[in-house]
């Protein structure tokens, strides 16, 4: 039936009634590994390696004694998984992306409009603001950590006819209790005492129109067949997973991925992975289930069937309707590309890193200011140990875009790895470590450097010969950045004639931890990062 103070259209299908009792059909296992938990969390672990102290923080500056690997950061095309998308596209409507921008429903704060510039530090100036509407700005479901834009995706930087000059976001659910956190009663979270926020949604992303201001979010989605036979779509986990009992932090029920890190390229979307490399979806196969604007009453689908955007507990094919957890847009994934090399024997439970093996896929961006590349690495924390403080890698465009298009297995190599930097310290502990983002730009890599609950550092190196060696070495000046900083994306302006912009976001919102915290997104302007740390 139509919600409370609405009618159906005539001639519309009444919404599906459906029962809270009614059996979810079963969903596979996706073969995906879990990544550690409390992934790019400055909190996590035990912190029993203490910090080493420093008669003065930033002094003597050192390269990783052990180089990077480019052969550890190999990756290769996973199982195909276009028949199944291919599937999902005869049985759902689809929009285009630039008329996704112009139904864009949510409005953002902008510039002055976003308050006080609290978060920020002295050292650099913010040059572009945005903030969020309340619910996403407060929201302990959803926590935004990766960022891209058409910069990216576009060397002129227009996509189609639009002039929205779209802004990607990534957010991870934070909550994960799980659907299946019983091997009976799967259905839990459909029942009416359960919060919407029972499921694990695992990603959405969030396009902002900065011509408009306004953004709408889409929920990333995993294409699968279900037990009936039918083609269907779950929510982005890293595995499936059963509890027996109930759920603890050893039963892995709906263990979702971070996506700490987001390249737009092309018509590609590749989403950093942690423990398994990038998921890749495409941007001409975005799915409308709500191509009515119309909430209050199920459209029909293509495929005979309806769909359901009132319903956010349900996600998929269920007893013949479609539901999506409430969003009106989902974006199947297309592709996987997976490391080779063999995962560290090591213990990663408080985010150590080691410097040979399996690289963590903690962040990703892109550099265009030569060959195409994409970079991609590591969040580590020294404290609790491990061998490494991160390392990076970069990749040929041409490689992934391949590798995307190719057959299973095919290889997209790197052809640069690092080590981070060593030797020098903050408040006691390793400068180069607990990085949330990198890119970079006319040959010098930059960093992004969380500090828990007060304003973080972004940094700068260089690749320098060292003992005959290609190693980065650190600029031993570090500028303070917002509250809880993230993923970089560098808007090179070069279409549009503007000058270069620095993006990045904050992830924390305010909380007894931190009553000062704030979600925006913001840019700086690159020349004036490029002189701070000159000067």
């Amino acid at each position: 039936m139509p919600a409370a103070g609405a009618s159906a259209a005539p001639g519309s299908p009444p919404r599906a009634a459906v029962s809270a009792e009614e059996p979810t059909e079963d969903m596979p296992d996706d073969g995906f590994a879990n990544e550690p938990e409390g992934e790019q969390d400055d909190f996590a672990g035990s912190s029993t390696a203490a910090p080493s102290a420093s008669a003065s923080d930033n002094a003597g500056l050192l390269a990783d004694p052990v180089p990077g690997r480019p052969g550890d950061f190999q990756l290769e095309a996973g199982s195909s998984l276009t028949s199944l998308v291919n599937q999902l596209d005869a049985a759902l409507p689809k929009q285009g992306l630039t008329e996704l921008m112009e139904l864009a429903n949510r409005e953002a704060g902008w510039e002055g409009e976003c308050g006080s510039t609290g978060i920020y530090g002295p050292d650099l100036a913010v040059n572009h603001r945005v903030c969020w509407k309340s619910d996403d700005a407060t929201s302990t479901e959803w926590i935004p950590q990766a960022i891209s834009g058409v910069s990216d995706a576009q060397e002129d930087e227009d996509w189609g006819t639009s002039n929205a000059e779209p802004i990607v976001v990534g957010s991870y659910d934070a909550q994960n209790p799980g659907r299946s956190d019983y091997e009976s009663g799967r259905d839990n979270c459909v029942q009416t005492t359960a919060s919407d926020a029972c499921n694990e949604k695992g990603v959405r992303i969030t396009f902002f129109n900065q011509a408009t201001q306004m953004y709408r979010h889409v929920l990333l989605v995993w294409p699968y067949i279900n037990s009936k036979n039918n083609i269907s779509f779950d929510a982005l986990h890293a595995r499936e997973g059963k509890c027996t009992t109930s759920v603890t932090s050893s039963c892995k029920a709906q263990n979702g991925i971070h996506a700490g890190g987001m390249v737009w390229y092309g018509n590609y979307l590749y989403v950093a992975d942690t423990a398994n490399g990038m998921r890749v979806f495409d941007l001409r196969r975005i799915m409308d289930l709500n191509p009515d604007n119309n909430a209050d009453v199920n459209d029909p689908t293509p495929d005979g069937l309806v769909s359901d955007v009132l319903d956010k507990k349900r996600v998929g094919r269920q007893s013949n309707v479609w539901y999506s957890f409430g969003y009106r847009y989902v974006m199947p994934q297309i592709a996987t590309l997976r490391f080779t090399a063999s995962r560290t024997t090591g213990d990663t439970s408080g985010n150590q890193c080691y410097a040979t093996a399996r690289p963590k896929a903690s962040y990703i961006s892109l550099d265009r200011t030569d060959t195409d590349h994409l970079v991609l690495g590591e969040y580590c924390n020294t404290n609790n140990g491990g061998t490494s403080p991160g390392r990076v890698g970069t990749y040929p465009m041409t490689a992934l875009t391949a590798a995307v298009e190719g057959s299973p297995g095919t290889i997209a190599g790197a052809d640069a790895a690092y080590g981070l930097p060593t030797g020098a310290t903050f408040n006691g502990e390793a400068l180069f470590h607990k990085i949330q983002g990198a890119t970079r730009y006319e040959g010098k890599w930059y960093f992004h450097r969380s500090n828990g609950y007060d304003n973080g550092r972004l940094l700068q190196a260089t690749p320098t010969s060292v003992d005959g060696t290609t190693q980065l070495v650190g600029n031993a000046k570090a500028l303070q950045s917002s509250f809880g900083p993230e993923d970089l994306y560098l808007a090179h302006g070069r279409g549009d004639g503007f000058a270069p912009q620095l993006w990045s976001l904050s992830e924390h919102a305010p909380s007894s931890s931190c009553s000062a915290c704030k979600r925006e997104l913001y840019s700086y302007n690159m020349s004036e990062v490029i002189g701070d740390f000159a000067s």
